[in-house]
């Protein structure tokens, strides 16, 4: 199911397909944010903004804003 980073719910995995380059810092590319890897959804703040992700094993803090923008393939298991 086609789907965007910031859609995920805690513990769901997918794959990175698509991505708007602008949106997105070149830091977060740099640490493995790139179509192709899998991500997980490891926590959501309380407040529900920021999120975090391991992506390419690195535990990384987005903000759902530049999530919205990663589109991701959920993995079924």
């Amino acid at each position: 199911m086609k789907t965007n980073l910031a859609q995920l719910k805690k513990g769901q995995k997918a794959v990175i397909t698509d991505f708007n380059v602008d949106a997105i810092p070149l830091k977060l590319l740099e640490m493995g944010c790139l179509p192709g890897n899998e991500v997980e959804l490891l926590q959501i703040a309380p407040l529900g903004d920021p999120i975090y992700i391991n992506v390419s094993d690195s535990h990384v803090s987005i903000r759902k804003e530049t999530a919205a923008e990663i589109d991701v393939i959920l993995i079924t298991e």
